[in-house]
């Protein structure tokens, strides 16, 4: 038997296991099985909260296929939340070590001392083509063409310690077919290691609509390192101003503020219980 816990930050939702207490086995194949929705418990992966030798807790985020992932804006707040509520962590700062670094979470506190929201602090964007990585002469790459079926769109690269590429669509974002292009674009040849896509539309210069189609996931309903990717992208572009924006996702809204003072990229948002379970062999 396996003890975890269904999380979940604006409907980006994984299964969470305290390894601090539990033996994930072979991550890989647990989250193939915990993320299937009809066999498992259903989710958009696999999330292991470690002890850290240079950190107060390490996180390690694998996606549905299998396949492990550097960073997740929604599953690191779920991590900060649960190690502050569980009583692991007694802090309402908390360092958290990944596969894109040391992150930093300012935890904001309810009246009964629970966590409601969270800071992250997801550090500089990576605009470098070899960095991202994205196959491109231009740097930052901020009108990549690429072609999906029918259509060819202009792209902005950003990595958030994951590769993401952003394009900005004039037709309601809701409307959009994410799952027919997202799903091409994500292999495109122009990315080595795939890329997550962010389909953005502009509200206005401090609000954004916007959908992804996640590398080795598919269309989710929110993604943290791809709300900051696009709020970069939206400045680079002159879209949007460098923040507080407020971006609006199908699961929920983040706010996004690219510090003009020290560069890093701030996310805000919530994380959320949804349920404990034991999951048998």
């Amino acid at each position: 038997m396996l003890k975890f816990t269904k999380m979940t930050g604006c409907g980006n939702d994984y299964v969470y296991i305290n390894c601090f207490e539990e033996r994930a086995g072979d991550p890989a194949e647990l989250s193939k099985r915990v993320s299937d929705r009809h066999f498992g418990i259903g989710s958009d992966g696999l999330v292991l909260i470690c002890p850290s030798d240079t950190a107060d807790c390490k996180m390690r985020m694998f996606n549905p296929d299998g396949s492990e992932s550097e960073m997740c804006g929604n599953a690191i707040r779920c991590v900060g939340k649960y190690v502050h509520d569980r009583g692991i962590i007694n802090k309402d700062v908390i360092t958290v070590e990944t596969l894109a670094g040391i992150k930093t979470l300012t935890l904001h506190l309810d009246e009964n001392g629970s966590t409601k929201t969270l800071t992250v602090d997801m550090g500089t964007p990576i605009l470098a083509p070899d960095k991202i990585p994205v196959v491109s002469e231009e740097e930052p790459v901020k009108a990549l063409a690429l072609t999906a079926h029918d259509k060819t769109m202009s792209f902005t690269c950003v990595s958030m310690g994951n590769p993401h590429a952003v394009t900005f669509i004039d037709t309601p974002v809701k409307d959009f077919d994410v799952a027919r292009y997202g799903s091409v674009l994500e292999v495109d040849k122009h990315f080595p290691r795939k890329a997550n896509i962010e389909f953005a539309q502009k509200v206005d210069d401090t609000h954004l609509k916007m959908r992804v189609w996640e590398r080795g996931t598919g269309e989710t309903w929110a993604c943290g390192t791809g709300t900051c990717a696009t709020v970069v992208a939206s400045n680079l572009v002159g879209i949007c101003k460098r923040g507080p924006v407020d971006v609006e996702l199908l699961g929920g809204t983040l706010t996004i503020n690219w510090s003009e003072e020290d560069g890093h990229v701030y996310m805000t948002g919530p994380a959320d219980f949804v349920f404990d379970g034991v999951l048998f062999d």
